[in-house]
Parts: C-alpha cells; sequence; structure tokens
C-alpha cells in the first residue's frame, strides 16, 4: 500500500480520513440548521448546555460499549484540556455568527480552515510546504475577504465573529493531530463535549431561562446525534490521515449549507458571495490535485518533496 509523500501515511489511511471528514461534515451542518432552528425561542447557553447533555449521555453508552471509560482518566491530557479550550471558544463564536447571518454565509466564512490548517502545519508542525500551496492559501483568504467585505456596505460584523471561530477551530484540529494515541477518540469528544456544555450552563446562568417546547427539545435530540457524529467524525480524521490533504475535503459542507440555508430559510447567496466560495473550493480541490500528483511520485524522491 502506497504511503503519503510527505507524511508517511498510508493511502488507506488516507481513504478512511476522507470518509471521516465527509461523515464530520454532513454532521456538523444538520446539528447546525437544527440548532438554528431552536434560536428564536431558546438563549444560546440554553441550547449549548441541553444538546451537550444529551450528547453526553448517548456518549457515555458508547464508552461503556466499547471499553473506553476505563481510560477515562487520560483526560487530564494538558493537549486534551487546550483542545477543550479551542473547541468551548470556537462553539461560541461560531453559534453566535450563526444566529445572526445566513447559514450559508457563515459556513463559507469556515471554509477559510483547510488553508489555515495547511498554514498552520507548515508554521507549528514542521509541515514542508511549497510556494503553490502558499499561493493557494492566499488567494483562498480573498476567497473569504469577498464574503466579509471589509469597509464595504455589505459588511457584516457577524462575519468577525466567525472569523474568530476558525481560529480556534484550526487550533483545536492541529491539537487533535498531536493527542497521544492511547487516548480512545469517545474520550477526546466526551472532554470536548463536557467543556461545550458547561459553557453553555455558565452562560445560561446570565440568560433568562425559557421552558423548552416540545419540538425545541425534538430538534436538540436530533442536534446531539448530528454533533456527536461531528465530533468523532473530526477526530478521527485529524488523526487518522494527512491533514493537509484531508482539509479540503471540508469544503463538502458548503453544497449542504446553501441547499439547506435556501430550502429551509430561503437564503439565497448573492453573487458576490457565490463567487467567494467558488475561490474556496478551487483553491481547496488545486491543494488536493497537488497532493495526489506528489503522492504518485515513484521512489524515495517523493517523500522529501514538499507540499507545494
Amino acid at each position: 500500500m502506497s504511503s503519503s509523500p510527505t507524511s508517511g501515511v498510508s493511502s488507506g489511511e488516507n481513504g478512511r480520513a476522507i470518509l471521516f471528514m465527509l461523515a464530520a461534515m454532513a454532521g456538523f451542518i444538520f446539528n447546525d440548521s437544527l440548532t438554528k432552528l431552536t434560536a428564536d425561542h431558546l438563549p444560546l447557553g440554553q441550547i449549548m448546555f441541553l444538546r451537550g447533555l444529551m450528547a453526553i449521555s448517548l456518549l457515555l453508552v458508547l464508552c461503556f460499549l466499547d471499553g473506553s471509560i476505563r481510560k477515562l482518566g487520560l483526560v487530564f491530557n494538558p493537549l486534551i484540556g487546550l483542545r477543550v479550550l479551542a473547541e468551548v471558544l470556537g462553539a461560541l463564536f461560531y453559534l453566535k455568527a450563526l444566529f445572526n447571518m445566513p447559514l450559508a454565509n457563515a459556513t463559507a466564512i469556515m471554509q477559510v480552515q483547510p488553508l489555515a490548517i495547511t498554514a498552520g502545519a507548515a508554521l507549528f508542525l514542521g509541515a514542508p510546504v511549497g510556494w503553490r500551496r502558499w499561493s493557494a492559501i492566499a488567494v483562498g483568504f480573498g476567497g473569504v475577504l469577498l464574503i466579509v467585505r471589509p469597509g464595504m456596505a455589505g459588511f457584516d460584523a457577524w462575519s468577525l465573529w466567525a472569523l474568530a471561530a476558525v481560529v480556534c477551530v484550526v487550533s483545536r484540529d492541529l491539537l487533535t493531530s498531536r493527542t497521544p494515541r492511547n487516548i480512545p477518540t469517545y474520550i477526546i469528544t466526551l472532554a470536548s463535549l463536557s467543556g461545550v456544555a458547561a459553557a453553555g450552563a455558565g452562560l445560561s446562568s446570565v440568560e433568562t431561562w425559557v421552558t423548552p417546547r416540545a419540538g425545541d427539545m425534538a430538534a436538540l435530540a436530533a442536534a446531539a446525534c448530528f454533533i456527536l457524529v461531528g465530533f468523532v467524525s473530526i477526530i478521527s480524521a485529524m488523526r487518522t490521515g494527512d491533514i493537509s490533504l484531508v482539509a479540503p475535503f471540508r469544503y463538502s459542507i458548503i453544497l449542504w449549507a446553501i441547499l439547506i440555508g435556501y430550502l429551509v430559510w430561503g437564503d439565497v447567496p448573492d453573487g458576490q458571495t457565490l463567487i467567494g466560495i467558488g475561490i474556496l473550493v478551487v483553491t481547496g480541490l488545486y491543494s488536493l490535485m497537488r497532493e495526489r500528483k506528489l503522492l504518485r511520485k515513484p521512489g524515495p524522491a517523493a517523500k522529501a518533496t514538499p507540499l507545494r
């Protein structure tokens, strides 16, 4: 089985990581949509707390079934603590943006993540990245600026909250790739869900608690299932494959976001937003195609080739 020229990760592992990434994006967008539906009736902190409580309950059952619960003590690893902090801040920033802007726009801004992760891997993990990949990163940020539109009449301050969430999520994923392999994915997920739920409980203490309707509870229960799928899958993707190769598959979430935003809320992205989305997708696909080309190079020389 062939290996990545830059990371030594086998093609089979990269294939599984890509499937995990696709599952994560589907889980996250359905969670976002269901959570957004409850935002008109429930405050943010209460939503985070109730959804987290439901997801944790389900996850604990899974931990008992596969025996992961016996390794619960590993949750106190410092890297897990930093990851939870990034997760919590990312959730707060993103949900605040999501509740105040169209779903497709918020999701599109988050799609700078694959490019930012490539940059982060180069700067903090020592991954070699050539000028072509850096050029793709720069063009991708240009696409984000088309969506955010700083200084223009269409500028929305909530876009800055989404960009802050990007920084947190990229930090989370880079930390995930560094977590010790003896810590089960379910335990890392449990730490993340607990942190987000605790943050929701703290936030709800300064909000007015609202009695949830039956429909809200049903939506939050479904959201809890989807966010659990998203968390487990994204952790598995970051721990299994070459993160610079797997990251562009995050763009699959955009198709879901535009479709759901149109069908549920009637949100139609304008031309400039669509151009920005297109730029992000093209740069991500370019990075993927470039990696595949390097992967096909035979012999030891390929293993020394930088990500270009």
